[in-house]
């Protein structure tokens, strides 16, 4: 927990839409695939298997594609995954040093499908998020890469709701210098 909020907590300040940290959930859901996702709103969804895998930098090129999305408002179809989930919720300026304990909550969890150029979108603009948080813009394109070579082209996790990484990563080539 503290993990992630060293990692994601400079790049909500750093997005353009500043968010008080005290109204952005974190759920943490038990699944060994790679994933996270943006609720829209301050609500952010971050798999287990993400946690685990990636290092700080990896970690931080997922969560500023995801508050990217949320900055820059993309509103899309809902896709209920299953209900049941164990999650924790984590509200960021309120962890307590040493609780290291979620409370598991059951409920429907929500992901978001987006298009391809939204997709396009939250990439670039989550280069730039991780630019002002202090990171190289190149993060968002070496986690690309490792996710592909992570999550290889499977149907679950990260690349079930994307395009293709070879164009993203095209595409970042073309925004980010």
């Amino acid at each position: 927990v503290e993990r992630l909020k060293r990692v994601m907590v400079p790049l909500i300040q750093a997005a353009d839409n500043k968010r008080p940290l005290n109204q952005i959930k974190v759920g943490i859901m038990e699944d060994d695939r790679v994933n996270a996702g943006s609720g829209g709103s301050g609500q952010y969804i971050v798999t287990t298997g993400l946690l685990r895998k990636a290092n700080d930098q990896q970690l931080a090129g997922v969560l500023a594609h995801e508050v990217a999305h949320d900055d820059l408002g993309h509103v899309a179809k809902q896709q209920t995954l299953q209900t049941g989930l164990a999650i924790g919720m984590v509200i960021l300026d309120q962890i307590v040093p040493g609780s290291g304990q979620l409370t598991p909550v059951a409920g429907t969890l929500i992901a978001r499908a987006y298009g391809r150029n939204e997709e396009y979108q939250a990439d670039a603009h989550g280069a730039e998020i991780l630019k002002r948080a202090g990171h190289s813009p190149k993060v968002m394109e070496q986690t690309l890469t490792w996710l592909m070579s992570t999550e290889g082209g499977s149907e679950g996790g990260f690349f079930a709701t994307h395009p293709a990484t070879d164009d993203r990563i095209a595409a970042l080539r073309r925004t980010v210098q």
